[in-house]
């Protein structure tokens, strides 16, 4: 099979279809995760990480009109690298941040203001750009202990999204480790197991700082949108292994299958250079 064909002018791919190209030959369909049942994910390649934020903003925005007038639009985000995209496209993509509900799918117990906390990131690089009404945006109580930390996050959200057993977000934005890790779910830790809570404390951390909160798969999995944001050649062989392996032991981002949800991964091309499976090029250019 050759290449994928680039489709220039187009910043996002279509929502809602995975990619129409045919598998490779004597291969099956491409697949996320352990569940050959599952649907395959849209994986759309973009040639460089501006190219790819106009397009993750667009999506974004796209999510953000299907909420309908006058209705909540539900937000997840992870921090890392995705703060600096997020900051430099989604603000002129955001139409009505009045409406949105905005919440950390992990974050680390230091202070707020402290350079690791994904809150304290975004807001100094987006938030003050998009006016997120304070009493909307869920943070966490990082002066309480991790366990009643986690406690008071998950009593928060739950508050947010009164009358669902479970919060069902909108959209997650997430984001993949090298070592395959999403949100602060890493390879081999119990809490890939939690199938109760909805946030969970984790204090032995393999990337530190130690102690942080984070939201479980069942969370991950019961949104309407989630969508994995990867840049750079170091997460190339992590994402074949995720989106062509079939592992006995998966790695906790191969476990995100929304499922009723719509899955997406964008990627630039450093970081899908290991890939076979079909996928969609795009471009702006």
């Amino acid at each position: 099979m050759g290449p994928p064909v680039p489709r220039p002018g187009l910043s996002v791919p279509p929502l809602g279809c995975p990619s129409t190209s045919p598998a490779m030959p004597g291969s099956s369909a491409p697949r996320c995760g352990p569940s050959a049942a599952a649907p395959p994910p849209q994986v759309s390649v973009f040639p460089s990480p501006q190219e790819l934020g106009s397009a993750l903003a667009q999506l974004v925005a796209q999510r953000e009109a299907q909420s309908g007038p006058g209705g909540r639009f539900s937000l997840g985000l992870s921090g890392g690298s995705l703060v600096r995209i997020l900051a430099q496209e989604l603000p002129d993509a955001a139409a009505a941040p009045a409406r949105w509900l905005l919440a950390f799918v992990d974050e680390r117990r230091v202070p707020l203001e402290d350079p690791e906390s994904n809150y304290g990131a975004y807001k100094s690089q987006l938030l003050s750009k998009i006016p997120v009404p304070e009493d909307q945006i869920v943070i966490i109580n990082p002066s309480l202990p991790v366990e009643e930390a986690a406690a008071d996050y998950a009593a928060k959200l739950k508050k947010a999204f009164q009358g669902e057993d479970m919060p069902v977000f909108d959209l997650l934005i997430l984001g993949i480790g090298p070592d395959g890790h999403t949100c602060s779910l890493f390879p081999d830790h119990p809490l890939l197991q939690e199938r109760e809570k909805i946030v969970a404390a984790i204090s032995d951390s393999p990337k530190p700082p130690p102690e942080r909160i984070t939201l479980t798969l069942p969370v991950l999995n019961a949104a309407r949108s989630v969508v994995f944001v990867a840049t750079g050649d170091s997460k190339a062989a992590v994402i074949k292994r995720i989106l062509e392996g079939d592992e006995e032991n998966p790695l906790p981002a191969a476990l995100v299958q929304p499922h009723t949800g719509k899955l997406y991964w964008f990627l630039d091309e450093p970081a899908a250079k290991e890939l076979t499976i079909p996928f969609e090029k795009h471009s702006i250019l």
